[in-house]
């Protein structure tokens, strides 16, 4: 396939994305777990019933991150929900090749007695089917020449990329403005997954990795989800919005600029730097 992308720079400085949203989201995502269950006393000395526990996972989270936080809720070993995944036997698409990552829908779950890791799994990913399995996300994918697994795809992206919920269809459109040019979508988003982190800066030498999910070296898109997408990002990713970008950054909270000038971009990734710069401590 014919690679449209103009040269890049030699400096680690040009870079398509907005890079390590997920890093911001996480140091101001709500943290999963449990409710406390303890009894509250009224005035007259009887005993409220306790409320139920509830585990909260936030759009965006990686699988890893729902199993960390199954663990703790259920106050389990570290690695018991990932363990758990072969057992559970959860009903994925056949593309997913057991991987549930994108299908653990985001959600506030009930935690009732005896709950195991499987079940809050399998409630998870029937959730996700409910949502991505009726007629409008079958259709809307369908429309866009794709299939449900390869829009839930699309919208994981939009989930790490977007700076806000305003920019996900314009995210969503470069998106596939590149995947019709025939150009890889150098995601950054991508490579932190690749790299399990999360972070602002890519290096060249990070483009440079041999994975699957590395969107710079790949044409085409990730093999699986990079992540838990919301019913937002999925809706953009089946209506982009119109538009021409092929590139975006975000210069600095709130101003995300896409362009489909690559000169233009190159500005934008300078003003980037420059103010990544200033915001970083005097040594």
């Amino acid at each position: 396939m014919q690679m449209n992308t103009p040269p890049r720079s030699t400096t680690r400085t040009i870079r398509l994305t907005r890079r390590g949203r997920a890093a911001l989201v996480a140091t101001g995502a709500v943290v999963a777990g449990t409710a406390v269950a303890v009894p509250l006393l009224t005035l007259g000395g009887e005993e409220r019933p306790a409320k139920p526990a509830t585990l909260v996972i936030p759009e965006g989270w990686r699988a890893g991150q729902v199993y960390a936080a199954i663990d703790k809720a259920l106050a389990l070993p570290a690695g018991t929900t990932r363990k758990a995944v072969p057992r559970a036997h959860l009903p994925l698409p056949n593309e997913a090749e057991g991987n549930p990552e994108g299908y653990l829908f985001p959600a506030t779950y009930p935690l009732p007695e005896g709950t195991t890791p499987e079940k809050v799994l399998a409630t998870m990913v029937d959730t996700a089917n409910k949502k991505f399995n009726g007629a409008p996300v079958a259709a809307g994918a369908q429309r866009n020449a794709m299939n449900v697994y390869q829009a839930v795809t699309i919208a994981s992206i939009v989930q790490a990329e977007a700076a806000t919920k305003a920019d996900m269809g314009k995210v969503a459109r470069v998106v596939f403005n590149r995947l019709e040019r025939g150009m890889p979508l150098q995601m950054d988003s991508t490579i932190n997954y690749a790299l399990n982190r999360h972070t602002l800066k890519t290096t060249l030498g990070d483009t440079r990795i041999d994975s699957p999910y590395n969107s710079y070296q790949r044409m085409g898109l990730p093999p699986t989800p990079i992540d838990n997408p919301g019913e937002q990002a999925v809706r953009a990713a089946l209506n982009p919005t119109q538009g021409d970008w092929l590139y975006f950054v975000t210069v600095k909270p709130g101003d995300t600029r896409f362009t489909a000038d690559y000169a233009q971009h190159q500005r934008n990734v300078t003003e980037f730097n420059a103010h990544q710069r200033s915001q970083s401590p005097a040594r």
